[in-house]
């Protein structure tokens, strides 16, 4: 598969690009379109890129620039119109649903604006869900420990109703990252949290993709924010306008708070 290197990157970084890094997700000459009532809609047009394990990437752009519908194809909740998708090292272009299931099940942790909890389940047994579709034996361990990493230890019973937006966010995050996957991928996760809400919980986002090892891919309008990460890539008509390599702040803007 042919992919893309990214445009623009700082000398050490372009070293660091030549190294044997293995990629986790891996798009050629993407394209995502639909037929609406007035004929063919391009959503994302011949997107070539690759991302190696363990990078953090800003997606920036416009509304209506393909941002999530990128992030769709890449964790193969959307099929592609044309060229080729593989996640996690397998071809996932014509893959079906169950298999896609798995693989995501296995591999992906995905945050959504919206926090998508069971509004009848505990924050752990929310937790608690993905890891036992997996079959794993130790799942109510294994949620406590990760809302545990989140801050949230001392919730474990709490129902969603009787917990704030930013930790309604944090259970999500402690949902993706208990699985202990390779690929982290946040739609705006703080889009829906006040800015006295959003910092702590991106900076737990950021922990908890370090902790795994995970690569995280963030949708996000905040500049300062994209400047956390160690890859840039702005998306207009859906295209790839800018990819570029970044020396991370330590700091998102202040505009995201701090979460209670």
């Amino acid at each position: 598969m042919t992919v893309s290197r990214p445009k623009k990157m700082t000398q050490h970084n372009a070293a660091d690009d030549k190294s044997s890094v293995q990629d986790v997700i891996a798009l050629s000459e993407a394209s995502l379109s639909f037929d609406g009532a007035q004929g063919r809609v391009d959503i994302l047009s011949n997107i070539t890129l690759r991302v190696p394990q363990g990078q953090t990437i800003a997606v920036l752009g416009p509304s209506g620039a393909g941002k999530t519908s990128l992030l769709m194809v890449m964790s193969g909740l959307e099929q592609l119109t044309s060229g080729t998708a593989d996640l996690a090292g397998h071809d996932i272009t014509h893959m079906d649903e169950d298999s896609l299931a798995g693989l995501r099940r296995d591999n992906v942790g995905i945050i959504f604006q919206a926090f998508r909890l069971i509004p009848s389940m505990t924050a752990v047994q929310n937790v608690c869900v993905p890891l036992e579709l997996a079959g794993h034996k130790d799942a109510e361990a294994r949620a406590a420990e990760a809302l545990r990493s989140v801050g949230l230890g001392h919730r474990l019973t709490h129902l969603p109703d009787q917990l704030s937006g930013g930790e309604q966010q944090r259970v999500a995050i402690a949902r993706a990252i208990a699985p202990r996957p390779t690929i982290l991928l946040a739609d705006e996760p703080t889009g829906n949290l006040d800015s006295a809400t959003g910092q702590r919980v991106i900076d737990q986002l950021f922990a908890a993709a370090k902790q795994v090892s995970a690569s995280l891919v963030l949708i996000t309008h905040d500049e300062a924010l994209a400047r956390r990460c160690t890859r840039i890539l702005r998306i207009e008509d859906g295209r790839i306008k800018d990819d570029m390599m970044n020396s991370p702040t330590d700091k998102a803007s202040k505009n995201t708070g701090a979460a209670r």
